[in-house]
């Protein structure tokens, strides 16, 4: 009986760096804010060259909102602990797959149809069955995607089926 009792509270009683919540956390907090430093050591490029924003500029964004959104996730996690798993749940296994769909997708027919695959597959695969909402994830999605590129950091997709329709 005691021992049951000891698991239950056993990473309660510890002290908040020892949880499991933290050791996460801090790690992708450390390696962000390492990668942050780096990339203020890019070159400025000359606004003749410059299409869209500055090349440092993304990366800064980019992990920014990675180490806000792990702190969100640290809050949430002392709020309501993980629940420990021995196994990797079935849905993580099937997202990887997609992920190589989205490489042969991408490399062979179009990119944006990629996203829209991947996006798809993703949704599916975490739970939401709705055909609906898959179809609005599946069109709604890459579209953001790509007026962010195409708008905000003046990118083209490469080229493919959908991309070649828009750029000619």
């Amino acid at each position: 009986m005691k021992n049951v009792q000891k698991q239950k509270r056993a990473n309660k009683g510890l002290p908040f760096f020892f949880r499991d919540e933290f050791k996460v956390s801090f790690i992708i907090i450390l390696i962000s804010v390492a990668l942050l430093i780096t990339t203020f050591t890019f070159d400025i490029v000359p606004p003749i060259l410059n299409r869209g924003i500055q090349p440092a500029t993304f990366p800064k964004a980019l992990l920014i909102l990675i180490i806000v959104m792990t702190l969100l996730i640290y809050y949430s996690a002392n709020k309501n602990p993980w629940k420990v798993q021995n196994k990797l749940p079935k849905s993580f296994f099937l997202t990887l797959l997609s992920f190589l769909i989205f490489v042969v997708i991408s490399k062979t027919l179009d990119f944006f149809l990629a996203i829209s695959a991947l996006s798809v597959f993703v949704s599916y695969y975490w739970g939401e069955k709705r055909i609906i909402y898959l179809l609005l994830v599946g069109i709604i999605f890459p579209v953001i995607v790509f007026v962010f590129f195409e708008t905000i950091l003046g990118l083209r997709f490469p080229p493919g089926i959908i991309t070649n329709i828009y750029y000619s």
